[in-house]
């Protein structure tokens, strides 16, 4: 058997650091007489920043579900032969970053359930809290051998909801959702489908994005407007919270099964989401610009030149020029293609730390008083290297400016923060964190002013890892954590003999045929 990469993509060269890691990326298609597959690999390719560790593609031509899946980019784990293996009128894709369960093989996703009814494959972006509630919903429902994904050894919420799904012979797929959604909380943007069937639906706080797209011969669903676009599809609208769409033969349906309870992740609009998405109206990179403009009236500085910390930095650069005077300017070169390696440096080249990302342009800096704008601080330790390294370029002073609050408090709805003992904004204060990253002076724009820029209103988003109050009810502390289904003692037992009836090969197909 060929050796097949690990998936640990190395982002962050530092030693020991780790900045806020995307949630997932997911997409689905409804096209017959289109190459849904290939649709759904660019529109992955579109969402890659929301996920680096797998990625995989399911297909159905009305009669059997197909999916390839492996670890790796979008662009290592597909290749022409693949996708033209992938025949059929609709597809769900996904690119995934782990925010419950380790990084396996096992755990990428589309995943795949037998249903009463056939098959169902389910790609999903967020991350469940009642995960420890569903495992005993499963074991109730099924029994205590694991079944499907499960006795394979996934260990995600995704799989609970697949097994969840299967339903019994009075149910179609369709009606087994509505009655499953309701159970979940925390945060899930789904996309799904049964052999005839795609299905999208959005937990009713709406906290990650997911969007409806227009083609000429059907219909998309995508986490961020970017992959519309490049698939040719038109936006038209929100999959709203708290809503089960439907799309097959006789067209579009739509069922609420929650009420609209909206508290939409306001870190989309900081960091995770491409700053050519459109989320509820708001374009991302005028919110990130607007956030550059309100920090530099909360924080004023006497400088030469606003740099940016590329690429995520750039837009509010732009603004804290723009609205400060202060002209801008590129002080570091970024090798865009570092972090796509699956090779891990050496010990000397770590110690080279954040050089192996960014190089200073010295003629720039030289001389120079800087205001270096970032989008975000979480342990520290990269801007700390950072800093120092425009010191030793011979910047004369350093000033930081940080176009999102202190992050204070760990993400439980589909982003993987550090945890909070390892939050450096956690028991400091601002002029504390300064002195310690090295920087002549720090600020950071307010809680207010960010969300201001988003131009939505505070009551309607989430801005928990800034302020502690979360809007979606947190059970006890022993049921929370990313690896709870690998740690926890489950009523689950061993897998069934045989294991299921999925048959699955390392880095292939997987194919079930309708029964």
């Amino acid at each position: 058997m060929p050796l097949r990469p690990d998936g640990r993509l190395n982002h962050d060269l530092m030693p020991g650091e780790k900045g806020p890691q995307d949630a997932c990326g997911v997409f689905g298609v409804w096209a017959p007489g289109e190459e849904v597959a290939k649709l759904a690999y660019f529109g992955l390719y579109a969402l890659q920043h929301r996920g680096q560790e797998s990625a995989g593609i399911a297909t159905s031509n009305g009669e059997q579900i197909l999916v390839y899946k492996d670890m790796g980019l979008v662009s290592q784990v597909f290749d022409e032969t693949a996708l033209n293996a992938l025949t059929g009128h609709i597809a769900v894709g996904h690119c995934r970053y782990s925010t419950t369960g380790g990084v396996t093989w096992e755990n990428a996703q589309p995943t795949l359930g037998a249903t009463a009814a056939g098959t169902v494959a389910l790609g999903h972006n967020g991350n469940l809290t009642n995960t420890a509630e569903l495992v005993n919903l499963v074991a109730e429902r099924h029994g205590a051998q694991r079944r499907g994904e499960l006795a394979r050894g996934n260990t995600t919420d995704t799989a609970l909801v697949t097994a969840l799904l299967a339903g019994d012979a009075d149910h179609t797929l369709e009606q087994t959702a509505l009655e499953v959604l309701p159970r979940l909380r925390g945060a899930f943007s789904l996309v799904f489908m049964d052999e005839r069937t795609l299905y999208a639906a959005r937990d009713p706080q709406g906290v990650r994005p997911l969007v409806l797209g227009r083609t000429q011969r059907g219909w998309v669903v995508a986490s961020e407007t970017p992959a519309l676009d490049i698939v040719g599809a038109s936006y038209v609208r929100e999959v709203e919270p708290g809503e089960l769409i439907c799309i097959d033969e006789d067209g579009l349906r739509s069922t609420r099964f929650a009420p609209v309870e909206r508290a939409g992740c306001v870190f989309e609009y900081v960091y995770l989401a491409r700053p050519d998405t459109t989320i509820k109206g708001r374009p991302v990179h005028a919110a990130r610009v607007e956030m550059g403009r309100v920090l530099a009236r909360e924080h004023p500085v006497d400088a030469d030149l606003v740099m940016p910390v590329p690429e995520s930095g750039t837009p509010a650069a732009t603004g804290y020029a723009a609205e400060s005077g202060i002209p801008f300017g590129q002080g570091l070169m970024k090798n865009a293609y570092v972090g796509r390696t699956f090779i891990q440096p050496s010990d000397t080249l770590r110690q080279l730390g954040i050089r192996l990302k960014l190089n200073p342009l010295r003629e720039v800096i030289r001389g120079k008083r800087l205001v270096v704008v970032d989008d975000s601080i979480v342990r520290g330790n990269t801007q700390r290297a950072l800093i120092r390294m425009l010191r030793e370029a011979g910047a004369a002073e350093v000033h930081v400016r940080i176009s999102s609050p202190p992050v204070e408090w760990p993400c439980f709805y589909g982003i993987d923060f550090a945890s909070r003992a390892e939050l450096i904004a956690n028991g400091l204060t601002v002029e504390e964190i300064g002195q310690s990253l090295g920087a002549d002076s720090l600020g950071y724009i307010s809680t207010e002013g960010m969300i201001a820029a988003t131009e939505q209103p505070a009551s309607q988003l989430c801005a928990a890892c800034f302020t502690g109050k979360y809007p979606i009810e947190l059970p006890e502390a022993d049921k929370l954590g990313k690896h709870l289904l690998e740690q926890a003692q489950l009523p689950l037992g061993a897998p069934e003999d045989g294991l299921s009836q999925l048959a699955v090969g390392v880095g292939g197909s997987t194919a079930l045929d309708h029964p």
